[in-house]
């Protein structure tokens, strides 16, 4: 599956034309600026999550998947632990006892009744507070605070044509995808967002999806 939502007779352009790179330094010392306030304001939160993964689940609290950045480095995403310990052989098994969920997750790289999830784990991805621990991706420039979701490097078949877009920038902790339906749109409008934010990028679209992100949260939309 390939995905060229907007079209691939147009030539990709990667990034708004005309934007001073003080602008490109701007956003990175927001990034920086955010990434430390929240780090510091939220340090009570982190330790009563870690506290109830080890307390209802044991094992490590912390979980780091190779996701790729911007151009095309690897880097280890981290996250609250919200999987069993053995999550991809318990995935694989399922996928083969399940076409329907095979088709799904071939589909949208999601599941909507994901058998790894633990019951903690199903909360903390409901309030996405699993993605907190991307603060510290950010504080070491492999993340933004917005920019587009991070994909596994299979994903970038998925964006076909449109994958120097997504490689052209760091991927961020929210979104113009997160806050514009999360899991219930289709992967070709994930692409598609990702492109629009890519090509109208702006410090004041970063605060309005920071804005928008903060009620997209709250009513947990599109999240499993």
């Amino acid at each position: 599956m390939q995905s060229d939502t907007l079209g691939s007779a147009r030539p990709t352009r990667v990034r708004p034309r005309r934007t001073p790179g003080s602008v490109y330094a701007a956003k990175r010392w927001m990034d920086v600026a955010g990434a430390l306030l929240g780090l510091i304001i939220l340090s009570p939160l982190f330790l009563l999550v870690a506290l109830v993964i080890k307390v209802t689940d044991g094992g490590s609290i912390f979980y780091g998947h190779k996701r790729v950045g911007r151009g095309g480095r690897d880097f280890a995403c981290l996250k609250f632990r919200t999987m069993v310990q053995d999550g991809d052989a318990v995935l694989q098994r399922y996928l083969a006892e399940n076409p329907e969920a095979e088709a799904e997750w071939l589909a949208t790289r999601k599941l909507q009744n994901d058998p790894r999830v633990t019951s903690i784990g199903s909360v903390l991805r409901k309030l996405s507070l699993d993605e907190l621990p991307q603060l510290i991706n950010i504080l070491r420039g492999e993340m933004s605070i917005v920019g587009p979701r991070p994909v596994v490097r299979a994903e970038l078949d998925y964006y076909g044509s449109n994958a120097p877009v997504y490689l052209s920038t760091r991927p961020g902790l929210t979104g113009l995808w997160q806050v514009s339906g999360r899991n219930d749109v289709s992967y070709d409008a994930r692409v598609a967002f990702d492109r629009q934010y890519v090509e109208n990028w702006s410090l004041g679209s970063d605060i309005m999806i920071i804005l928008k992100t903060v009620p997209a949260v709250c009513l947990s939309r599109g999240s499993y």
